[in-house]
């Protein structure tokens, strides 16, 4: 053989072995998805839901893990900003863990901007204003005239201190310049039975919890309490629309990884959500729990998130709310 020959050979097995092995295609193992709270609430279900599909387009399983460790979610959420960012650890984050529980609770210790890498929102739900059927305002315009000629401060029911539900009415009561008395209760199921029974006349609840009972005529919704209509229910003005423009309260959930993350994984963790929330029976799974799809890029679920943290935690600081 040349001696040109040789040393050609040569040189191309010296530059083959210092090629890096080629890295691993993501994902080659499970991804932990982690739900901040119990079993069988909405976070879990949506979890769940878009699990499953991310799992079978992504080829290897989305594992649901519940850790439901406190603090509304935010123990939890806290831990996750600590993983590893390789696209194996994520978790499932809404506005009480980013929006509201960074000033509800001080022992947070994250950054909702600095400490995550958004992968897009699953979706958004707002709260209801509603009444007993007894009470005669069927309105916004209606309800805060009989609010204002009431003798006594309207009580308004809550279904918890600091909750999405609660903000909306201070947002509520504050752009219509009411006083009113909040009657919190320890979970939204209690707050239902009490309009049902017309222990209290008005209240903000989520709509699943109340679905079932404004479709059976025993309380009435007024309006939602987000800036456009709910699709579940596309008849029902907002009270934004109906004079009181600033009132904007929503619950959104999405899916975040720890900062640092790669942006290839971060751009096909978005890619497989987004083909997810695009399947009709995604679509009416969300529906049942009265939410609507909001596929972003992780750009825009970022924007929601700094939106969200600096409206809510502005009102719990001007309220002086603390964790009941």
């Amino acid at each position: 053989m040349p001696r040109s020959l040789v040393w050609g050979v040569c040189c191309l097995a010296l530059a083959l072995a210092a090629v890096p092995a080629r890295a691993e295609t993501y994902p080659s193992h499970p991804i932990t998805l982690v739900v901040p709270l119990p079993p069988g609430g909405t976070t879990d279900i949506f979890s769940r839901l878009v699990a499953e599909k991310m799992s079978a387009s992504l080829g290897q399983p989305v594992v649901v893990e519940n850790r439901a460790l406190g603090a509304s979610g935010t123990a939890a959420t806290r831990q996750v900003a600590r993983a590893t960012p390789d696209g194996y650890t994520i978790i499932l984050g809404y506005t009480t863990t980013l929006g509201t529980g960074p000033s509800m609770y001080p022992a947070t210790a994250y950054d909702v901007r600095k400490d995550f890498a958004p992968l897009g929102l699953i979706a958004s739900a707002p709260a209801l204003m509603l009444a007993n059927p007894g009470v005669p305002a069927k309105t916004i315009p209606e309800v805060i005239e009989l609010i204002k000629s009431a003798k006594e401060p309207y009580q308004i029911g809550l279904p918890s201190i600091g909750s999405v539900s609660h903000l909306a009415a201070e947002m509520f009561v504050r752009a219509a310049g009411l006083k009113v008395q909040f009657i919190p209760y320890k979970a939204s199921q209690p707050l239902t039975t009490d309009l049902i029974a017309g222990h209290v006349k008005l209240g903000f609840n989520p709509i699943p919890v109340s679905r079932s009972a404004i479709d059976g005529g025993l309380i009435r919704a007024i309006a939602g309490t987000s800036q456009k209509r709910s699709s579940i229910f596309p008849d029902l003005p907002t009270i934004a629309e109906s004079g009181l423009p600033g009132v904007d309260a929503v619950l959104s959930y999405g899916l975040l990884a720890p900062a640092g993350t790669p942006r290839p994984i971060v751009e096909r963790l978005n890619k497989e959500l987004r083909a997810a929330l695009a399947m009709d029976d995604v679509k009416q799974r969300l529906a049942l729990e009265g939410a609507d799809p909001e596929p972003t890029t992780p750009e825009e679920h970022a924007a929601v998130i700094d939106r969200e943290e600096t409206k809510f935690s502005t009102l719990i600081k001007e309220l002086g709310l603390k964790p009941q």
